[in-house]
């Protein structure tokens, strides 16, 4: 018998006891009551106990998880590179042209560099080294000249006097002739304090009777303890600091001796989450009015208390502007039905992969086309050369090219950045496009370069959208990295632990992650936000979009910089 169960059954048993004896003996009656209610509580503590256990198996079970998938890739990286060299260096070298060769050497470069960059943040929290294989896995470099302190942190100083400062034959003090300083950086830690408000009450003294008082300040929830920092805190701990909340309640308990329950900072975020959609929707709306938006989708694991043992799944989907914006929808599907919702008054085009729920839109949808994304296509060419295809890297070089140019563009003009793309990639793509379709009849349907030409052929013509346009986009990179932060505990962001917890969790993301693209520092704008969200209108809400926050504070900072 499991030793929890073994120890309810005691304490039940021990409660019978005192029960019987309580209705011999009336004084004993308030003993049973009160050990009745420490049964109660007792009961909450393990109900409690096993839901942190279901968590912390489910924690467990996205760890190794990860990092199978992340071994798999490793894997694949080195068993590619191994192939390109084979096929560079192999016995059977010979029959390449210089022109292979060379293409080839590229890819395996570029391949080996990106097996050598570093893991996502999520590896360093998950995985616990020991001192040998950290010095194993970090590289020897240079001992450089040591960073400077910012000059913005607050400095604290302390000055420390010589014990025996005064001359031993005059008695006099030395005169300083000079002093060595040293600096280290500190952290002071948070506290919790409580924010008082006193309004005064002021009588009239000529008999009329009239009272005069302050009015209260609107509070982020009425009549709601919850202050603006704290709020911020726990926001920023859950979704971008990605601390669950039964860690934050061991934190406010062990540091802070303040009982804040999981439960009220679960209402609380529900409240504040409902505030920030009304900006969201108005980011929404703004995105709407433009005609170029991309779009993709990720599963998310969801606890569903109606599906026993295992998570359910749900998704994330993700609209966004081009170094601008991005709002997240969360929903249990991934038919077309939720970018249709969505995208219903849109006008314009949406770029994203092949997925057959976009090509559903565009039938769907009067006015909206797709344009398609190249770094899909080469990843099927790359699978290709996995397999050992020497005519998949001269496709691969050619994506080379093409890219290329994209970096060279990236920064000019957009008239100049249209006119440099029209000059070099139209006759790299008809280029690529007559090697394939002189290809295609030869190859097996089936094998990978066989389905990497057929999909190519397929995503041609919305391949070349990019191209009407400078601010158009050559893929969807940029919208994917968002469904990818650089962050700790990467896992637990494509984590939900409720259904009804998705629109929230999705909203505030929505914030965090548009503040992150413009670089915006996700706390300070939170905030200044939160403290004036309350007492606004929806019609004063175009202020507090990032965008127009950002160019607000941009303004206001340099009207206060003095000249010279």
């Amino acid at each position: 018998m499991p030793l929890t169960t073994k120890l309810q059954t005691d304490v039940q048993r021990a409660l019978e006891e005192v029960r019987a004896l309580a209705q011999q003996n009336p004084d004993m009656a308030p003993v049973f009551e009160k050990l009745s209610q420490i049964h109660s509580s007792y009961a909450d503590l393990l109900t409690e106990q096993e839901q942190l256990l279901k968590e912390r198996d489910q924690m467990l079970a996205e760890r190794e998880k990860l990092l199978q998938e992340q071994a798999a890739l490793i894997a694949e990286q080195k068993s590619v590179i191994q192939q390109l060299k084979r096929m560079l260096f192999g016995p059977s070298a010979e029959t390449l042209t210089p022109e292979q060769e060379a293409e080839l050497a590229e890819v395996s470069g570029d391949l080996n560099e990106q097996s050598q960059r570093p893991g996502a943040d999520s590896e360093y929290v998950l995985d616990e080294d020991t001192e040998e294989e950290q010095k194993e896995k970090k590289p020897p470099r240079r001992r450089g000249k040591r960073r400077e302190i910012p000059v913005d942190l607050e400095v604290i100083t302390t000055v420390l006097e010589p014990e025996s400062a005064a001359c031993e034959q005059c008695g006099q003090l030395g005169d300083k002739i000079g002093e060595e300083v040293s600096e280290q950086v500190d952290l002071i830690p948070a506290r919790l304090i409580v924010r008082r408000t006193v309004r005064l009450k002021r009588a009239c003294q000529c008999g009329c009777g009239g009272v005069a008082i302050a009015p209260l300040p609107a509070n982020l929830i009425p009549g709601s303890r919850l202050g603006l920092g704290l709020a911020v805190f726990i926001l920023l701990s859950k979704y971008d600091d990605h601390i669950a909340l039964y860690t934050l309640e061991r934190i406010f308990r062990e540091r802070h001796q303040m009982i804040i329950p999981r439960q009220q900072m679960v209402q609380w975020i529900e409240h504040v989450a409902g505030l920030l959609r009304l900006i969201v929707q108005r980011m929404w709306e703004r995105m709407k009015e433009g005609d170029y938006v991309q779009i993709d989708e990720s599963p998310v694991r969801v606890l569903d208390p109606e599906v026993k043992g295992k998570a359910a799944k749900g998704y994330l989907w993700f609209f966004a502007v081009p170094r601008g914006d991005v709002m997240l929808v969360f929903d249990r599907g991934r038919g077309h039905e939720v970018a249709a919702e969505q995208l219903r008054g849109f006008q314009g085009l949406f770029q994203s992969d092949d997925f057959s729920a976009y090509e559903t839109l565009v039938k769907k949808l009067p006015g909206v086309r797709r344009a398609g994304c190249a770094a899909h296509v080469r990843r099927k060419f790359y699978e290709a050369a996995l397999e050992g295809d020497r005519q998949a890297i001269w496709f691969i070089g050619r994506f080379r090219k093409l890219y290329r140019i994209e970096d060279e563009v990236r920064d000019l003009p957009p008239a100049e950045r249209q006119a440099q793309r029209q000059a070099q990639a139209p006759a790299i793509w008809e280029e690529m496009k007559s090697r394939a379709e002189q290809l295609q009849p030869l190859l097996l349907p089936k094998s990978s370069l066989g389905k990497a030409i057929r999909f190519f052929l397929h995503e041609y013509a919305v391949l070349q959208v990019y191209r009407e346009r400078p601010d158009y986009l050559i893929d969807n990179n940029l919208c994917e990295n968002s469904i990818r932060p650089s962050c700790v505990g990467k896992r637990r962001w494509l984590f939900i632990g409720h259904p009804d917890a998705g629109w929230r969790s999705a909203v505030i993301y929505s914030i965090i992650q548009s503040c992150r693209r413009r670089g915006i520092d996700p706390q300070e704008y939170l905030t200044d936000v939160l403290g004036r969200l309350p007492a606004m209108k929806n019609t004063e809400l175009d202020c507090l979009l990032p965008g127009n926050w950002q160019a607000a504070r941009a303004e206001a900072n340099s009207a206060a910089t003095p000249l010279g």
